[in-house]
């Protein structure tokens, strides 16, 4: 029987350890964020970032495999999060996935970090068959994507400037809501008034699969009153959480024609905001569509994740001792389907 997978992520601000094992399901996950670490700076600090995740990454590995109830020695392998990301951050991971392996004689699996967010409602149940239409939607990605199988992905439709995640961020910045903007600038829209105002449905009035967020922050911005009281700042919040969850539902409503496919996967961190999944949700409803969402805890990076998809990729383990791979940039494109494991 094959053995369990640890997964290790460390692309950006969490540290995260989990372990799977394939009908047994995850046996264990634990993460620590550096929300609090970075906050009085407005944003991810990539150096401060690395230095958290060197003194947190073995602590949180022994946890996970306690938790797991395993033993290093009983691993059948080590995932890590090889990128996108900062590249700083993705070293502590893979070093310490290396060393791991190298010690123990383990295969050292790579794992691509939106991959893996793709993958991650396959930890529900149920899960979704292949094939199905992926809205990955995070601080930086914004991508549609025709998922056929693991390894298998045609991009559909991508943003072309920011991110959704990075337009709620450097809005929220803008009515001087605290870091992580994002999450507070959902809570504020909760108080805001709807009418007051309408921004765009970007690139809505066009053929196509691409977005565009930019414009949003520039409009919330040219409406932002030079003394703006708390509900101005809410109405405003809750006209920009409109205009984007309107362009998103809009845009998959696209993809799933242009792919012919009734199923729907939203993944990454915005997948978690309430106003979107009432809206996918009414909009699955009307139109037959299964809509599968990971738990709120599997849409922002964690190793669950990880361990799932190195379990699927763990035939592409490298041999110990091997080339050590990490990257801050990496596309889908460049995967390719699993390879059988033993």
């Amino acid at each position: 029987m094959p053995k369990p997978v640890l997964g290790i992520e460390t692309s950006c601000d969490e540290t995260a350890a989990a372990v799977y094992c394939g009908r047994r399901g995850l046996l264990a996950h634990v993460l620590h964020s550096q929300v609090r670490l970075h906050a009085e700076y407005g944003g991810v600090v990539p150096e401060l970032a690395s230095r958290d995740h060197v003194q947190r990454i073995s602590g949180l590995v022994r946890k996970a495999l306690n938790d797991a109830g395993v033993e290093a020695a009983g691993l059948g392998g080590v995932a890590y999060t090889a990128g996108p990301g900062l590249i700083g951050a993705l070293m502590v991971g893979a070093s310490v996935a290396a060393g791991l392996a190298t010690a123990l004689g383990l295969p050292l699996i790579p794992v691509h970090h939106m991959e893996a967010h793709l993958l991650a409602p396959m930890l529900e149940h149920p899960a979704p068959d292949f094939p199905f239409v992926a809205l990955l939607v995070s601080g930086g990605h914004t991508l549609l994507v025709a998922v056929r199988g693991p390894g298998d992905y045609v991009l559909l439709g991508e943003s072309l400037d920011d991110a959704v995640g990075e337009a709620f961020d450097k809005t929220a910045k803008l009515l001087g809501l605290p870091y992580p903007g994002g999450p507070h600038l959902a809570r504020l829209a909760e108080q805001g008034k709807d009418g007051r105002f309408r921004f765009p449905r970007p690139m809505t009035d066009r053929p196509g699969l691409e977005f565009s967020f930019s414009g949003l922050k520039t409009a919330v911005l040219t409406a932002l009153p030079s003394e703006a009281s708390e509900q101005d700042k809410a109405d405003l919040a809750w006209a920009f959480q409109e205009a984007v969850t309107d362009t998103l539902t809009i845009k998959v409503a696209r993809a799933l024609e242009a792919a012919g496919l009734r199923r729907l996967v939203v993944a990454g961190g915005v997948g978690a905001n309430r106003r979107l999944r009432e809206k996918l949700q009414d909009f699955a409803r009307r139109r037959d569509v299964a809509l599968f969402f990971p738990r709120n805890e599997f849409c922002t990076d964690n190793a669950a994740m990880v361990a799932y998809t190195g379990w699927v990729r763990r035939g592409d383990g490298v041999a110990p001792g091997g080339q050590l791979f990490a990257t801050p940039r990496w596309t889908l494109a460049d995967l390719a389907p699993p390879r059988a494991a033993d």
